[in-house]
């Protein structure tokens, strides 16, 4: 890649997680979570979070453990 290279990050919130009015919060809140995390991932990462259905459920800040959890988990597959 690169050195241009962007990071992006999609979300798969499926019917399973609620009805459209949840799905479009747990979307919302993931996309603010990412814009904390995504400058912090090397260039050229691309990312997809699926939100499972306890996610309707979760604090912003059960959010926030879960995706930094995923991620830092992603990242030392990647780096091993």
């Amino acid at each position: 890649m690169t050195g241009n290279a962007k990071r992006m990050a999609g979300f798969a919130v499926s019917r399973a997680v609620g009805g459209a009015v949840v799905r479009n919060r747990v979307k919302r809140r993931l996309r603010a979570l990412m814009a904390d995390v995504l400058p912090t991932l090397p260039a050229g990462s691309a990312v997809v979070v699926r939100a499972l259905p306890p996610a309707a459920e979760a604090s912003f800040g059960e959010l926030r453990a879960d995706l930094n959890s995923a991620v830092g988990h992603a990242l030392t597959k990647v780096s091993a």
